[in-house]
């Protein structure tokens, strides 16, 4: 069916007259513009959008679609399928439950960037071609660096200005990518792609950015923690998830990915043990939880790539529900700085239980949903032969209980009575805690409801005797290194502290770099100018009043000043005879 059809442009939808789920989070933040004097209806607003929203998903059937003919091109808005669906539910969950979460905030910038971001996130996993891709990939740039700069203090400015320079970075590499890409095929079509040629390298390393590869990863740590405590909320959903569907989709089976994903899962551990920000300390666990999935769409088996998407969909439920916990402290307490908390289970009991359910999601706890996802990709990769691989991903699942499942809620909640008494969080904050809570419990106990959803065929039975029991054993023994650890005085103490990490190269290498160039600069320009100072002088003392020439001389001296330049003649004369004989 046809919409409107100009000389170069058309709309044309097939299989279902349904909005791309993006257009409905669009309408929903510009209703919030015009409604910023009336706060309870833009109440009803944020929560009315992911829920019309959903049911708008609901009308979509795979291979339904909706294209933009511009010029040449087919803009692919609404390419459906299972990868898409499994993903769009995802972020419309993930979008319902960050809006309940921040209900009591007031704050119409923050919650219409908010909506316009997790539209550009909807966008891009629905989007079936490169150049739609692109422009909501900026789209969630642009949008997520407010959510940043929301957290309005020093801080927040300079982590939202590196931040949203990194990411436009990626959308640069992603255009570049694009661009090669049709040169070298003649196609724009967004499937799979592949580390090959310039195009493929460009695209990944796009991809790369957004995901947290070792080195560019620096910005998840910078820039999460200064957010608002809902907007770290929403941050943690979105960006790094549609990195990892982009990668399922256009890089599955490279095997590259596999040794990248079990860096990721792995050196996070040790910058997360010494890290005293607790919300920082988030920020690398999600890094390593990314880890797992990267490696397992390394390996490219359906059962690997099931466990990658399954674990992408159980951690936006388990890790958003640790940021809101942490969240809920950094509103009562005003930081969440583990040296400085400790206590806080007498005041906010319903905000530690919360935390303990998140922790033992993360963990990877039998009936808690990280372990319905993480032990699909553990099989997939000892099943492919990558011995090395899963032993260090079995570190890194030993070293994820260290830090998130037992740092986070020990040094918050009970380490030590602070003194701190403070309110129970807000009742829209505990609604969405107990929300999360619920889901990672209900997809660990019957994780069929997860596996029914996912986009490829593969039979796994995560309750079976080897499984539950090497997962037990594994979390016994880490708890016991902990316990170890800390009564022996060998545990990083939480202190205040500046981590160096790989932003270290731009922000202080960088800067100082930068600064020697500068001060380089100056002095050549110095030395450059000085020729043409006194050459500007010289004129001056020699014709001024009083100057050499303007002075009345004796006849000697005149005498004496004619034969210098006669001489200084001859021997100009002399010089380019020879030079031309």
């Amino acid at each position: 069916m046809v919409v409107s059809e100009p000389l170069l442009f058309h709309i044309a939808w097939a299989s279902a007259p349904a909005l791309p789920p993006a257009y409905v989070f669009f309408a929903g933040a510009l209703l919030l513009g015009a409604l910023h004097r009336a706060p309870s209806l833009q109440r009803i607003v944020l929560l009315a959008t992911p829920l019309i929203g959903l049911v708008n998903l609901a009308t979509l059937d795979a291979g339904s679609s909706w294209t933009w003919h511009v010029l040449d091109f087919e803009l692919v808005q609404l390419r459906v399928d299972r990868l898409s669906l499994l993903f769009g539910l995802l972020f419309h969950a993930g979008a319902l439950l960050g809006v309940i979460y921040s209900l009591n905030v007031r704050d119409t910038a923050q919650h219409a960037a908010a909506l316009v971001y997790a539209g550009s996130a909807l966008g891009a996993v629905f989007a079936g071609d490169l150049i739609t891709l692109f422009f909501y990939w900026e789209g969630m740039a642009l949008s997520s660096a407010f959510l940043v700069w929301a957290g309005r203090t020093e801080e927040s400015a300079g982590a939202g200005f590196r931040y949203l320079a990194l990411h436009l970075l990626s959308g640069l590499l992603l255009l570049a990518g694009a661009i090669t890409h049709y040169q070298t095929t003649g196609l724009i079509a967004f499937d799979l792609i592949g580390a090959q040629g310039a195009a493929g390298w460009l695209i990944l390393l796009a991809f790369g950015i957004k995901c947290g590869f070792p080195f560019l990863h620096s910005w998840i740590t910078d820039a999460y923690p200064q957010s608002t405590p809902g907007g770290t909320v929403f941050l943690s959903m979105f960006t790094t998830k549609v990195a990892v569907y982009s990668l399922a989709r256009g890089f599955a089976g490279t095997e590259l990915l596999v040794a990248v994903g079990v860096v990721m899962a792995t050196f996070p551990i040790f910058y997360a043990v010494i890290e005293n920000d607790l919300r920082r300390v988030l920020g690398y666990s999600m890094i390593n939880q990314i880890g797992f999935m990267v490696a397992g769409i390394g390996v490219g088996t359906e059962l690997a790539l099931n466990g990658a998407v399954a674990h992408a969909f159980n951690e936006v439920f388990f890790k958003g529900l640790l940021f809101m916990s942490m969240g809920a402290v950094l509103h009562r307490v005003g930081h969440a700085l583990g040296s400085d908390l400790g206590g806080l289970y007498r005041s906010m009991p319903w905000t530690t239980a919360f935390c303990i359910v998140g922790a033992a999601s993360i963990s990877a706890f039998p009936l808690f949903s990280g372990f319905v996802s993480k032990s699909m990709i553990m099989a997939a990769v000892i099943e492919q032969g990558h011995t090395w691989g899963w032993l260090a991903l079995l570190f890194a699942s030993a070293g994820v209980f260290h830090h998130a499942g037992i740092k986070i809620p020990f040094f918050a909640f009970f380490a030590h009575d602070s003194g701190i008494r403070v309110a129970e969080a807000p009742r829209s904050m505990l609604a969405a805690m107990a929300i999360a809570a619920g889901l990672c419990v209900a997809i660990g106990a019957w994780p069929e409801l997860l596996y029914r959803l996912l986009p490829w065929q593969a039979d796994y039975a995560p309750y079976t005797y080897p499984h539950v029991i090497v997962q037990v054993q594994l979390l016994l023994f880490s708890a016991l290194a902990f316990a170890w650890l800390k009564l022996t005085g060998i545990y990083p103490p939480e202190l205040r502290s500046t981590n160096l990490d790989a932003d270290w190269i731009y922000r202080g290498l960088g800067t100082r770099v930068l600064q020697a160039a500068g001060a380089a600069l100056a002095y050549a320009r110095g030395l450059l100018d000085q020729p043409a100072y006194y050459a500007e002088q010289l004129p001056r003392h020699l014709l001024a009043p009083g100057g050499m020439l303007a002075r009345s001389a004796s006849t000697g001296r005149t005498a004496m000043l004619a034969a210098g330049l006669l001489a200084a003649c001859w021997l100009l004369y002399y010089l380019i005879d020879s030079l031309t004989a």
